[in-house]
């Protein structure tokens, strides 16, 4: 049978539009279910014909970038979901400013930024993310954030089909969380760096990767950090103290590399991972009295959602 929202965006839509799309190919760790509808953005115009099309029919709309702390339910999500194409990258320098697509990646902005003989920019070479995203999540590594750099961010906003410019103290930026609203769709970013001798920040940056070989486990799917630090603590140190490091529950493990991280192997589901999240909150709730907070954006319907879970889906 037809999909007729699939049909009106196909047709409207300069990028790639698929149906019932497999978001765990489009997750960073490979688990998760079906999109009703997945369009490949490459333009603003995309994105007008995205929230023209979920106004209409009345369903929802999920931006994933590059799913790298997003947890997908595997009963999956019933609406749009939006990756952004190359036509929303781009690399503009003017001085000691940078204007960065949304869907360019971080790793691979750090080391162009590098190139340029500008700093303040080396530790996005540790998270592996998109610079919409990391706006969106005030995404940061070794003591620095996007916060720190901002200038100015341009949104496209899916309600209204406008683009619009935000300086950085409008957007309510803390530790890891924005104030966005949840139509705004970054398509660029603004950053403002200093000079330093290109040499020396390729050399920061070959530091970080190196520390980041050490300590993650970048060759297993993962979602980055699993829990946000709470205050004057961290969550790892918290998982690890109650025995979390090496734990499962099917197809999930917290690593042993870093007891930040969950990973998982062929077979895992949206909801090992989930279970998981949640047996690690609640022992360490037992033990030292802290809900840890989850960093990891989780969409779609759980079976245990619900208030009072601290993981109610979205």
């Amino acid at each position: 049978m037809a999909d007729g929202l699939v049909e009106e965006l196909r047709a409207t839509c300069e990028g790639a539009v698929s149906a019932q799309a497999d978001l765990s190919a489009h997750t960073t760790l490979r688990v998760g279910g079906p999109a009703r509808v997945l369009v490949e953005a490459q333009s603003d115009q995309d994105l007008a014909a995205v929230g023209r099309a979920c106004r209409d029919h009345g369903v929802p709309w999920l931006v994933v970038g590059r799913g790298s702390n997003l947890l997908v339910s595997d009963r999956g999500w019933n609406g749009v979901a939006v990756i952004l194409g190359r036509g929303l990258r781009g690399f503009e320098v003017a001085g000691i400013t940078v204007t960065l697509g949304a869907a360019e990646k971080l790793p691979v902005a750090a080391v162009r930024v590098a190139n340029e003989g500008l700093s303040g920019f080396a530790w996005a070479a540790a998270v592996p993310g998109s610079v919409g995203g990391a706006v969106r999540m005030n995404a940061g590594a070794h003591g620095s954030d996007m916060r720190d750099v901002l200038v100015e961010v341009d949104l496209f906003r899916l309600r209204t089909g406008v683009r619009e410019t935000w300086p950085v103290d409008t957007l309510g930026l803390t530790y890891r969380h924005s104030e966005l609203p949840d139509d705004a769709v970054v398509v660029s970013a603004t950053i403002r760096l200093v000079r330093a001798d290109a040499q020396t920040i390729r050399a920061e940056i070959d530091e970080i990767k190196q520390w980041r070989r050490d300590h993650q486990p970048i060759n297993e799917p993962n979602c980055g950090s699993v829990f946000t630090n709470p205050e004057g603590d961290s969550a790892g140190r918290l998982v690890d103290d109650v025995g979390g490091k090496g734990s499962a529950v099917g197809g999930a493990r917290v690593s042993e590399l870093h007891a930040n991280f969950i990973v998982t192997e062929p077979g895992a589901t949206a909801s090992d991972v989930r279970a998981l999240i949640g047996r690690l909150r609640q022992a360490v709730a037992d033990e030292h009295g802290v809900w840890l907070r989850p960093e990891v954006v989780m969409v779609g319907q759980f079976d245990d959602d619900g208030p009072g879970t601290g993981l109610e889906g979205s």
